[in-house]
């Protein structure tokens, strides 16, 4: 089964004093494209968590926010009084020297100062670390089953294209010999019609033979279909196979086009534009796959 690289994964877990949140948002790319969010008290397990990201995901631009809320009423956060009495006695006498009047409403102008608030960073314990990383395991548990999700959804509609191709392939056959009686009977209608020339006819039989030989489309129409099997069992091993599908519907247009350059024919030029308008709806999602 494919998976599709678009997903949203949230983890939570809880110690004592704190929840710790991880969320993940991923998006199709051709590599991994890793952004992170993570608070400084967790910063030196950003190589353990890009590790385990890199490892479970592949491939994808990946977001990852990790926040915590407190849940004690106290605070970690503290108003610096050294500080704030410090940018007091500054703003005071400025005010005097300039003969500036003092804000009215002192306390939220001081509040807005660099470094009036400061917060408590501890060592992280050996629990906590522990936590986080469950977190972020559930968080990648949820994110791979959204792209599951979204890949069975991806599988049954490449499957709908792949049948819909392979039907209209099969649509072509009866308007092939068709196709060669019209192109002979316009040949010698208009050789009929230049009276004063003689021709030899096995010479033109050789030539017409020719003509056709070149207009003939069971090769592409063999390999065509080739593509079109090779595309389902490729769905069928699993994850990591967008970049090959990605190729295969490159091959498929390519024949698709052929036949369409060979066609000369209104019926069967109309069929390859049916044909071209549901590999197109494959390439625009066979980017979003892993």
């Amino acid at each position: 089964m494919i998976q599709s690289m678009t997903g949203f994964g949230k983890g939570t877990a809880e110690l004592p004093n704190k929840k710790i949140i991880v969320e993940l948002k991923s998006l199709n790319s051709k590599q991994l494209d890793l952004s992170t969010r993570i608070p400084s008290q967790y910063r030196e397990k950003e190589m353990d968590i890009r590790s385990e990201v890199a490892r479970r995901l592949e491939r994808g631009k990946v977001d990852l926010t990790i926040r915590t809320e407190s849940i004690n009423a106290e605070s970690t956060s503290h108003i610096n009084m050294g500080v704030l009495q410090s940018y007091y006695r500054q703003i005071s006498d400025a005010a005097e020297q300039t003969g500036i009047a003092t804000p009215q409403d002192w306390f939220s102008v001081l509040l807005r100062m660099p470094e009036i608030m400061t917060t408590e960073c501890s060592e992280l314990h050996e629990n906590e670390a522990a936590a986080l990383m469950k977190a972020l395991g559930d968080a990648l548990d949820q994110l791979e089953e959204f792209r599951m999700h979204e890949g069975r959804g991806l599988q049954e509609m490449f499957t709908n294209k792949i049948e819909n191709i392979s039907a209209l392939l099969q649509d072509v056959e009866q308007y092939e010999q068709e196709r060669i009686d019209k192109i002979k009977g316009r040949i010698v209608e208009g050789l009929s019609k230049i009276k004063e020339v003689d021709y030899d006819k096995n010479r033109l039989e050789q030539e017409m033979i020719y003509y056709i030989e070149k207009l003939d489309i069971h090769e592409e129409k063999h390999r065509l279909a080739d593509h079109l099997r090779y595309f389902i069992e490729t769905m069928d091993n699993g994850r990591g196979q967008g970049k090959k599908l990605g190729f295969i519907a490159q091959e498929m247009g390519r024949e698709i086009n052929t036949l369409g350059s060979k066609s000369n024919h209104a019926e069967m030029q109309r069929i390859v534009v049916r044909m071209k308008d549901e590999l197109e709806q494959i390439k625009e999602q066979v980017l979003n796959i892993m």
